[in-house]
């Protein structure tokens, strides 16, 4: 064999041992908690709440959800209502944001409230905003507002750079908050995916004690981030909306910071909503890659006679290599009885759990291990009867537009995305 064959084999095999060995270190063959629980409490007592919120290290609160909507012009537009309407702090934390006249209206918004004595604080995760300008955070600051970016590469830890923040959270006076799992990007409004057609996603306000607790979350990550936090009051006192409030009721919150293999507040919310269903549970997730120790309480679920649904992206999507990877588990789900739906009309972004007609988890997490294991995520879970008959109607608007997945259809795919499937596998504890 020719000397320079030699050499570069030699060299691709010392690579190939690292990256074996990083994946070593990174835990990723490293067996996943398998929970074996029965008999949870049933979702409409009394002990369900505390014991889902000690199993999943979540905090527990109350408030109401004052409005939802279901519509990316409708997300924008609450968002930009909200900004204008606050009378002393806007603080505000995304995942993604991409050129285009979403970002500019953004901007121009905070910047118009900057300008008038409202104190703006904008946290964004460093990977999520990768495609932004730097003129665009220049013009930001220049206009007032306070802009530091989440967890930015760094050549002292260049591993932790795959810790993300995926929230998506608007604050408004500390008196009402916004969560959904919406960037701030054209893309959900149809840009650059499929024909045009606006994507399937959600956003929710919340008010009373629940935004306390939110606040805490923001003040954490932005601490993260490099800014400072100063909790005497300033400026004009926000007036007090609580009286307006209907019934408080309560919050379930789920934030998932620094998850890892042995730690995950978010899968472990995901394990306790499947276990304790005892009519249904409907899950909608994009981004669908379930693991072994999940799929199997999936299956336990419908032996239980519980009808399991999910609802996930199609045809028409942002992340092609993440459903190649989906696909390879979906004869597995199939045959454990679980009924897969895969959205038509556009991009299915929206990010939520049905559980019986009892509670719904609402976020940023999907049903994949980057979510689980990776990123720092937020969801709420609340029991308001409203809300789960609107996050339903949702759900069967979704399963209407979809089109059932079966064996016969799986058999149908071209074997290119089948190939790429197994490739793309090979990294799945960062899918």
């Amino acid at each position: 064999m020719p000397l320079f064959w030699s050499i570069t084999l030699a060299v691709l095999a010392v690579l190939l041992a690292g990256l074996l060995l990083l994946l070593y270190l990174r835990g990723a063959f490293r067996r996943r908690p398998n929970y074996r629980l029965s008999n949870l409490p049933d979702p409409t007592s009394a002990r369900f709440l505390p014991v889902i919120a000690s199993l999943s290290d979540s905090l527990q609160s109350s408030g109401a959800v004052t409005q939802v909507w279901l519509k990316a012009e409708e997300i924008f537009a609450a968002r930009l209502d909200a900004i204008a309407a606050a009378q002393r702090i806007i603080q505000f934390e995304t995942y993604i944001m991409t050129p285009g006249q979403r970002a500019e209206d953004f901007a121009e918004a905070l910047i118009r409230q900057a300008q008038a004595g409202i104190k703006v604080q904008f946290v964004a995760d460093s990977y999520g905003v990768r495609k932004m300008p730097s003129a665009y955070w220049q013009y930001l600051r220049r206009g007032g507002i306070e802009v530091h970016l989440f967890n930015p590469p760094s050549w002292r830890s260049p591993i932790d750079y795959l810790r993300r923040s995926h929230c998506k959270l608007l604050l408004i006076d500390q008196q009402q908050a916004l969560i959904g799992g919406a960037g701030v990007s054209d893309m959900w409004d149809g840009a650059g995916v499929g024909d045009g057609t606006p994507w399937f996603d959600f956003e929710v306000r919340l008010q009373g004690d629940v935004v306390s607790t939110l606040h805490g979350f923001f003040i954490q990550h932005w601490l993260d981030a490099g800014g400072a936090a100063d909790f005497a009051s300033s400026g004009t006192p926000a007036p007090d909306l609580t009286h307006d409030l209907p019934q408080s009721g309560p919050i379930l919150i789920t934030t998932g910071e620094y998850p890892s293999y042995r730690n995950s507040p978010i899968r472990a919310l995901f394990e306790m909503w499947v276990l304790a269903a005892q009519q249904r549970v409907w899950i909608a997730s994009p981004y669908l890659l379930p693991d072994e120790n999940l799929r199997k309480s999936l299956s336990q679920a419908v032996q239980r006679g519980v009808d399991v649904r999910i609802l996930t992206m199609g045809a028409i999507n942002d992340k092609p290599y993440i459903r190649w990877v989906s696909q390879l588990r979906y004869p597995d789900l199939l045959a454990r009885g679980v009924a897969l739906h895969e959205y038509q009309p556009s991009m299915l972004h929206a990010k939520m759990l049905l559980v019986d007609d009892a509670w719904i988890s609402l976020g940023s997490a999907n049903v994949d291990p980057r979510s689980f294991y990776q990123n720092d995520e937020l969801n709420f879970a609340s029991p308001e009867p409203d809300l789960v008959k609107r996050m339903e109607a949702f759900f069967e608007q979704g399963f209407a537009n979809s089109k059932p997945v079966t064996r016969q259809s799986l058999k149908q795919r071209p074997l290119k995305n089948k190939v790429l499937g197994h490739l793309v596998r090979l990294a799945y504890w960062q899918l």
